[in-house]
Order: C-alpha cells, then structure tokens, then sequence
C-alpha cells in the first residue's frame, strides 16, 4: 500500500471516531502545570490533538519528544519500564517539525514519540529479550514494524523492559522481570505487578512516558498488560502486523500491537503497522455507537469477587447505552489449554534458532541454554529455563503429532468465538482481561492464571483491552475479542466502550494496595 492510502486510510480511522462522538475536534487539552509544551495533560492528549497543534504551528514535535524525555528521566526511577532511549530521538523530532513546516507531515504518527519492547529489531540500539545473551551489537537492520513507523515518521523513543523471552523460559517466572532490566513496577500499586510480557510498554503508557507503546503477544501479553496497568491494548489478527525482526516464540500466534492512552492512537498506530492492511470500507461512515449492539459476557468469576462485581458494573453501563449483554460461556477452553503449551514448545525451538542464526551470541537454544547456567545474573529471579530444556526435546514441527496438535488448536479456538458469536449474534464478545495484579515475588513468582486471552490468541482473531474500572486502587481491563480480520470493527466498537465506561484514571505511584486507606 502506497504512503498516499496508508495516510488516506488513517485519515479515515480518525473521521470515524470524530462522527462516533468519542473523539472531540478540539485541539485543547487541560493544563498539566507548566511542565509541558503549550499546557498540554500528556496523560489525556490524544495523537489528533497533537497533529492539530502541530499543524497550527502551537507545538513541536521537539518540545514533546523533549517533554517525553523529561518524563522519563522524573518519573521512570519508580516504575522502571524504560530500559534505554534513543540518542537521535530529537534529531528525529526535527526532521519531523521540518516536515510539518513544508506542509510535508506523513500522516497523524508523524512526530509521535513511541516507545518499543525490547524484543523488537532495532538496528542503532540493543535488542536484548531481556537476556544478557543478546546485550552485545545491536541487529543488523530494523524489524519490518520499525520501518513501517520511521516511514511514517515516528520519533523512535528508546526501548521498553519486558519479561524475560517474552515469559517463556521459566515454569515459575515472574512478569516484568529481565535480567538487562531488572523489575518493572505497576505504576498504580508499585510493590504490584505489571503482568507480562509487555510489561514495560504498558507501564510506560500507564506512566505517560510516550504517546504510544509497541507490545508483543503470543497468549496475554499485550492484553494483560494492558488491563493491568489501566491502558488500552490491542493483539491484532495474526499477520496483520508483520512478524519479521521480532524475536519470537511461535509464528503461529505471535503478534506485535499497540499500547496508548486512548483508542483512537492505538487505531492509528495499528494503521502504519500494519501498512492500511486495516481498512474496512464502512468504518468513517459506522459511528461507534451501543445502541443495537449485541456483546456476550463471559464473566470468568474464578477471577474473583472484585473483578465480578466491575464486569457486573460493566454491563450496567453498555446496557444502560443501548447494547444487548448476554452472559456467554466458550467452549473447548480445557481442551486448548492442554493442547496449547506442548504446541508452544515445538514452535518455539524452531522459531527460536532461527533467529538466533540472525544475531550475535548464542547460535541456537542449545547454546542458549549452556549461556544460562554459565551466567549467575541470568538466575537471579527467573531461577530456571525448564521452558527452554522442554522445548529442546519437543517433537519437531514436521512431527505428525504435533501438526495434528496444532490443527486440532486451530480448530477448537476459532470455533469457540466462530459458534458463540453465531449462537447469539453477537458483535464482539467481552471478558475480564485481568485479575487485580497480585503482588511480585521472585521467590513465588507469577501466581495467577488469565484465561480470558487464549480463544483470540490461540485462533489468531483480534482482541483489545480497554479499561473497566478498579479493585483495591488496581484496574482491571474489559477484554473485546472478535472475528478473523474484524480489527477495525472492534476498535470502533472499543472506542465507544471506552467512551461509555470513562473508566481510566491517572496512576498515583501508591507503594501498596490501600496505603491511602482507600477502598
């Protein structure tokens, strides 16, 4: 798709938020104190509000790369999501205000300062996992993503913590810990965790580090992340975003995707990673509005009674908008989960080594491991690799077995959102995308299981977190997932929730749940 349409169409996403009433036309935004470009709340301003400066000539995009860069230096020593940041960030920033001065700006990301996952090719700063192994020279060129947002003219921040190999390498790991990084907090509740594996993309955002983060998925990793740190989170169709230059763990889920503040930056951002490849031809003219729109809850109550009583809230609200909620319940999900690991560990051997040959250091998982028990710091809190042992001895993906495992998988997680949805015609269907985060622990580790993300994950189907509401000072995310291809009809259906719930709410930096006796 030529730079033309892929403007075109994200002109277009931007005019169907404007006609659904969840995105105001103004350029305005309140007053942050004096401590960013023009009064601008980097916590509320939205990449149409930003363009809209930058086009009056009111704002740079220097002035806000140096605001985020100022940010990062305040307030990233609590949160700890931000491994690094890119020494040509503001050179970037001037080309992109030379840009806007000619009447040349590329599209609304133009100028947006972004912040990357760690595990995403860049070709002038390390590309890491997390893992020591990696934290030599940087790799030879950008991930496929990287270059769509420089052609766009992205401002390339810096790079994001995450849990280690994207949280599979342990069987007890603990999200949002790496050993280039060391822990990533929630910015909520600090002494909380950030769930995984895009944990420092999404506490970025939740902190306002950057306008936008760039997360990866294979099951829960953006999703969850997104509804823990109270940030809105989007897990594309796979293939819709190109999978190339990002350090893997399975072709057949992995999935790069964007975090922001607020729908609408994730729809744009998702527009230029994904080349257009968005467009729904009915989307500028098909307000984002409830009224008729039938959403099956899939409650989940064994994430207990706080989260209940939020998805309880939850359809109070939609329905008192004029949608149709109807409690749903997917089937073959005991089935998934026992066939979804031992498929995970064939695809990861095999994806793994292969990008391995690309980089300097170890050459394959072999070599991988023996760097692991020869190097203490890589034990420090993620103690073992049993993932990594496990996967060495996985059957091959040409194995039978395991391609009759992975047909049955892709079968039973698309027939699970394919029949539900037809059972009950519905537009979308909806479920907690988080637990309240529990508290982190190296020495217990991750403690809670997320079911709700598997279906879309597994069926490679788009799903998106937008926020709810809270637990104890902790929030909880609203998980939509959709049909094959349907990204453009669930964020605009995700637009209108978020606009309905008004759910998110600025972090306050607590060091536990109820310090303040709130709640």
């Amino acid at each position: 798709m030529t730079k033309r349409s892929t403007t075109a169409l994200m002109a277009a996403l931007v005019a169907g938020f404007l006609l659904a009433g969840v995105l105001p036309p103004s350029a305005g935004a309140a007053d942050s104190g004096g401590d960013t470009p023009s009064g601008i709340d980097l916590d509320r301003v939205t990449i149409p509000e930003l363009q809209a400066r930058m086009a009056d000539g009111s704002l740079t995009s220097s002035a806000l790369t140096r605001a985020y860069l100022r940010r990062i230096e305040a307030v990233d020593p609590e949160v700890n999501a931000v491994l690094r940041t890119d020494p040509t960030a503001l050179r970037q920033a001037a080309a992109s205000d030379a840009r806007h001065r000619r009447g040349h700006a590329r599209g609304p990301l133009d100028g947006i300062p972004v912040l990357l996952k760690d595990n995403v090719n860049t070709r002038d700063m390390p590309t890491t996992a997390g893992s020591l192994a990696l934290a030599g020279s940087p790799p030879r060129t950008d991930a496929a993503l990287v270059i769509r947002l420089r052609e766009a003219g992205a401002v390339i921040l810096g790079k994001t913590n995450l849990s280690e190999w994207a949280n599979f390498r342990s069987a007890k790991p603990t999200s949002g810990w790496s050993a280039v990084g060391g822990q990533t907090r929630n910015p909520y509740v600090l002494d909380r965790n950030p769930c995984g594996s895009s944990s420092g993309s999404a506490a970025a955002i939740a902190a306002s580090l950057a306008q936008v983060a760039i997360g990866t998925e294979t099951d829960g990793s953006i999703v969850c992340p997104a509804g823990m740190n109270g940030v809105v989170g989007h897990k594309p169709s796979l293939g819709l975003v190109s999978g190339e230059g990002v350090v893997p763990i399975s072709a057949e889920q992995d999935t790069a995707g964007p975090l922001a503040r607020h729908v609408v930056d994730a729809a744009l951002t998702l527009a230029v990673l994904s080349g257009g490849a968005t467009a729904h031809p009915a989307l500028p003219g098909e307000p984002a509005r409830l009224r008729g729109k039938r959403i099956g809850l899939w409650r989940l109550p064994s994430l207990g009674p706080g989260v209940d009583a939020v998805m309880t809230r939850t359809a109070n609200a939609l329905s008192a908008a004029g949608a149709e909620v109807v409690e749903v319940t997917l089937p073959y999900q005991r089935r998934l989960a026992e066939l979804e690991f031992p498929a995970l560990l064939s695809e990861f051997h095999r994806d793994i080594d292969a990008y391995l040959a690309t980089r300097g250091g170890p050459r394959d998982l072999a070599a991988l491991i023996e760097f692991n028990r020869t190097h203490p710091a890589e034990r420090t809190c993620f103690a073992g690799q049993e993932l990594f042992e496990q996967a060495l001895a996985a059957p091959a993906t040409t194995d039978p077995a395991y391609r009759a495992m992975r047909a049955e998988l892709k079968n039973l997680s698309r027939r699970s959102i394919d029949e539900t949805m037809a059972a009950h015609r519905l537009d979308a269907i909806a479920a907690p995308a988080n637990p309240p985060a529990w508290t982190t622990d190296c020495a217990r580790g991750d403690n809670d299981v997320i079911p709700s993300s598997t279906p879309a994950a597994v069926a490679g189907y788009p799903s998106l977190s937008v926020p709810a509401g809270v637990v104890n000072e902790l929030p909880v995310g609203l998980l939509l997932m959709a049909g094959d291809h349907q990204d453009a009809r669930l964020l605009s259906l995700g637009a209108a929730v978020e606009h309905r719930l008004d759910a998110w709410r600025a972090p306050r930096y607590l060091p536990t749940a109820g310090a303040d006796g709130s709640r």
